[in-house]
């Protein structure tokens, strides 16, 4: 199986035939040793004919590099496998993601709606308070007023006496 940057050192599995730099035996309880398989590795960043990881374009643009899927293997089901799970966990973790920015700037709408509410209440019951003083206040005035009213009287009617008796 031959992945990206996998092909410095080859073997055969099974045989000393020496085909990179350096040869190993490598048996494997999987694989019978009479039947040859070609394993590429690479221990340096030297080029070769595939292309590096990060030439393949980000299969999700908006999600932080970490959590891109890598890509796979296209020789192993395996890694298709979970390359295609990773990125169903990556486009929910996606939409987990956008709902949680709308929830979020909901919840900024409904802050402000409920500051303005109470802002408006505090208004209300300002006002309220405002008006039952400022009818307190004309009460009073009013009755200030009559008693004035009933005072002024009382000296036209001593000045209409002393007016008469002089």
């Amino acid at each position: 199986m031959t992945c990206s940057n996998m092909n410095h050192f080859s073997f055969v599995a099974g045989t000393s035939k020496r085909i990179g730099s350096s040869a190993h035996m490598i048996t494997t309880a999987r694989v019978p040793a009479d039947k040859a398989i070609r394993i590429a590795f690479s221990l340096n960043d030297s080029p070769d004919d595939t292309p590096p990881e990060n030439a393949f374009p980000l299969a999700f643009p908006d999600l932080e590099k970490q959590l891109q899927p890598l890509p796979p293997c296209h020789d192993s089901k395996e890694s298709m496998q979970v390359y295609k799970q990773h990125c169903q966990v990556a486009e929910e973790y996606y939409e987990v993601k956008k709902e949680i920015a709308l929830l979020e700037e909901r919840k900024k709408e409904l802050i402000a709606r409920l500051d303005q509410a109470e802002k408006e209440s505090m208004d209300a019951a300002q006002l309220a308070k405002e008006y039952v003083e400022l009818a307190e206040e004309n009460r009073t005035l009013k009755l200030a007023q009559t008693q004035c009213v009933e005072q002024l009287e009382t000296l036209r009617i001593q000045y209409q006496k002393r007016q008469g008796s002089s």
